[in-house]
Protein backbone atom coordinates (compact mmCIF):
# COMPACT_ATOMS: atom_id res chain seq x y z
CA UNK A 1 0.00 0.00 0.00
CA UNK A 2 1.31 3.46 -1.32
CA UNK A 3 1.57 6.15 1.38
CA UNK A 4 0.31 9.63 0.71
CA UNK A 5 2.76 11.86 0.25
CA UNK A 6 2.32 15.21 1.89
CA UNK A 7 5.63 16.77 1.19
CA UNK A 8 3.71 19.45 -1.37
CA UNK A 9 1.20 20.38 0.97
CA UNK A 10 0.56 24.30 1.81
CA UNK A 11 1.17 23.11 5.20
CA UNK A 12 4.34 22.82 7.56
CA UNK A 13 2.46 20.38 9.75
CA UNK A 14 2.16 17.92 6.87
CA UNK A 15 5.28 18.60 4.61
CA UNK A 16 7.15 17.66 8.31
CA UNK A 17 5.08 14.36 9.37
CA UNK A 18 5.55 13.03 5.68
CA UNK A 19 9.72 13.48 6.19
CA UNK A 20 8.95 11.98 9.89
CA UNK A 21 7.16 9.10 8.04
CA UNK A 22 6.52 6.87 11.00
CA UNK A 23 7.16 6.96 14.60
CA UNK A 24 10.79 5.59 14.72
CA UNK A 25 12.04 8.66 13.16
CA UNK A 26 11.68 10.87 15.82
CA UNK A 27 13.13 8.62 18.16
CA UNK A 28 16.00 8.04 16.32
CA UNK A 29 16.49 11.60 16.81
CA UNK A 30 15.60 11.37 20.45
CA UNK A 31 18.83 9.52 20.70
CA UNK A 32 20.93 11.24 18.81
CA UNK A 33 19.99 14.67 21.03
CA UNK A 34 21.09 11.83 23.90
CA UNK A 35 24.41 11.40 22.32
CA UNK A 36 23.88 7.93 19.94
CA UNK A 37 26.21 8.47 17.00
CA UNK A 38 26.32 4.87 16.14
CA UNK A 39 24.40 2.20 14.36
CA UNK A 40 24.56 -0.61 16.54
CA UNK A 41 23.95 2.10 18.93
CA UNK A 42 20.77 3.24 17.59
CA UNK A 43 20.26 -0.87 17.31
CA UNK A 44 20.08 -1.84 20.93
CA UNK A 45 18.91 1.44 22.53
CA UNK A 46 15.98 1.36 20.44
CA UNK A 47 15.31 -2.16 19.71
CA UNK A 48 14.55 -1.61 16.17
CA UNK A 49 15.44 -3.63 13.26
CA UNK A 50 18.28 -3.44 11.36
CA UNK A 51 16.89 -3.01 7.83
CA UNK A 52 14.26 -0.60 9.34
CA UNK A 53 16.99 1.47 11.48
CA UNK A 54 18.84 1.68 7.53
CA UNK A 55 15.61 2.78 6.35
CA UNK A 56 15.01 5.89 8.96
CA UNK A 57 19.31 7.16 9.16
CA UNK A 58 18.95 6.62 5.37
CA UNK A 59 16.38 8.86 5.49
CA UNK A 60 17.62 11.60 7.94
CA UNK A 61 20.87 11.90 5.99
CA UNK A 62 19.16 12.30 2.72
CA UNK A 63 16.94 14.99 4.09
CA UNK A 64 19.92 16.92 5.56
CA UNK A 65 18.96 16.17 9.35
CA UNK A 66 22.14 14.17 10.12
CA UNK A 67 25.50 13.38 8.55
CA UNK A 68 27.27 10.40 8.23
CA UNK A 69 31.03 10.88 9.35
CA UNK A 70 33.53 7.83 8.24
CA UNK A 71 35.03 6.88 11.92
CA UNK A 72 36.63 3.89 10.51
CA UNK A 73 37.90 2.24 7.21
CA UNK A 74 38.35 -1.07 7.09
CA UNK A 75 35.65 -2.14 7.06
CA UNK A 76 33.80 1.52 6.28
CA UNK A 77 31.98 2.56 9.88
CA UNK A 78 30.03 5.77 10.34
CA UNK A 79 29.07 8.00 12.94
CA UNK A 80 25.70 9.88 12.45
CA UNK A 81 26.03 13.14 13.17
CA UNK A 82 23.22 16.14 13.74
CA UNK A 83 23.45 18.96 11.47
CA UNK A 84 21.76 22.03 12.04
CA UNK A 85 19.00 21.23 10.27
CA UNK A 86 19.15 18.06 12.90
CA UNK A 87 19.76 20.24 15.92
CA UNK A 88 16.83 22.43 14.98
CA UNK A 89 14.33 19.71 15.71
CA UNK A 90 15.09 19.69 19.32
CA UNK A 91 12.63 22.15 20.18
CA UNK A 92 9.68 19.90 18.18
CA UNK A 93 11.06 16.99 21.02
CA UNK A 94 10.85 19.31 24.11
CA UNK A 95 7.71 20.12 23.01
CA UNK A 96 6.38 16.53 22.52
CA UNK A 97 7.97 15.83 25.61
CA UNK A 98 6.15 18.66 27.36
CA UNK A 99 2.83 16.70 25.80
CA UNK A 100 3.78 13.80 26.90
CA UNK A 101 4.64 14.58 30.66
CA UNK A 102 1.70 16.47 30.78
CA UNK A 103 -1.01 14.08 29.87
CA UNK A 104 0.63 10.72 29.77
CA UNK A 105 2.95 10.17 32.87
CA UNK A 106 1.24 8.44 35.88
CA UNK A 107 1.37 9.59 39.50
CA UNK A 108 5.18 9.03 39.83
CA UNK A 109 5.92 11.20 37.27
CA UNK A 110 7.40 11.71 34.03
CA UNK A 111 10.06 9.18 32.80
CA UNK A 112 12.73 11.66 32.22
CA UNK A 113 13.25 15.48 33.10
CA UNK A 114 14.94 18.25 31.12
CA UNK A 115 17.48 19.97 33.26
CA UNK A 116 18.07 23.65 31.53
CA UNK A 117 21.83 24.05 31.91
CA UNK A 118 21.98 27.44 31.40
CA UNK A 119 20.17 28.05 34.65
CA UNK A 120 20.66 24.74 36.24
CA UNK A 121 16.37 24.06 36.78
CA UNK A 122 14.80 21.46 35.55
CA UNK A 123 12.49 22.99 33.03
CA UNK A 124 9.44 22.35 30.25
CA UNK A 125 8.91 23.72 27.03
CA UNK A 126 7.08 26.49 26.29
CA UNK A 127 5.58 27.92 23.01
CA UNK A 128 6.41 31.57 22.91
CA UNK A 129 5.73 34.32 20.41
CA UNK A 130 9.03 35.20 18.75
CA UNK A 131 7.81 38.90 19.01
CA UNK A 132 6.23 39.54 22.20
CA UNK A 133 7.50 36.68 24.35
CA UNK A 134 4.08 35.87 25.62
CA UNK A 135 2.93 32.29 25.37
CA UNK A 136 1.15 31.31 22.24
CA UNK A 137 -1.75 28.87 22.95
CA UNK A 138 -4.77 27.74 20.40
CA UNK A 139 -7.22 30.52 21.80
CA UNK A 140 -4.53 33.56 21.31
CA UNK A 141 -3.39 32.09 17.77
CA UNK A 142 -4.73 32.08 14.21
CA UNK A 143 -3.44 30.87 10.98
CA UNK A 144 -2.33 33.10 8.24
CA UNK A 145 -2.06 32.41 4.33
CA UNK A 146 1.59 32.76 4.04
CA UNK A 147 3.89 33.91 0.79
CA UNK A 148 3.89 30.43 -0.49
CA UNK A 149 0.26 29.45 -0.26
CA UNK A 150 -0.77 28.20 -3.36
CA UNK A 151 -3.05 30.77 -4.74
CA UNK A 152 -5.70 28.46 -6.48
CA UNK A 153 -6.41 27.02 -3.11
CA UNK A 154 -6.68 30.55 -1.89
CA UNK A 155 -9.37 31.38 -4.12
CA UNK A 156 -11.40 28.76 -2.66
CA UNK A 157 -14.38 29.67 -0.18
CA UNK A 158 -13.91 26.99 2.42
CA UNK A 159 -10.19 27.81 2.49
CA UNK A 160 -10.73 31.91 2.19
CA UNK A 161 -13.09 31.39 5.73
CA UNK A 162 -10.10 28.65 7.14
CA UNK A 163 -8.01 31.97 6.93
CA UNK A 164 -10.43 35.33 7.91
CA UNK A 165 -10.26 36.29 11.22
Amino acid sequence: MRRTSFAHWPCSIARTMDLLGDWWTPLVLREAFYGIRRFDAFQVSLGIARNTLTDRLRRLVDEGLLEKRPYQTEPVRYDYVLTEKGRDFYGVLLVMNRWGDRWLSGEEGPPVVMRHEVCGQEAHAEVVCSSCGEQMTAENTSPRMGPDYPPHLAERPDVRERFAG
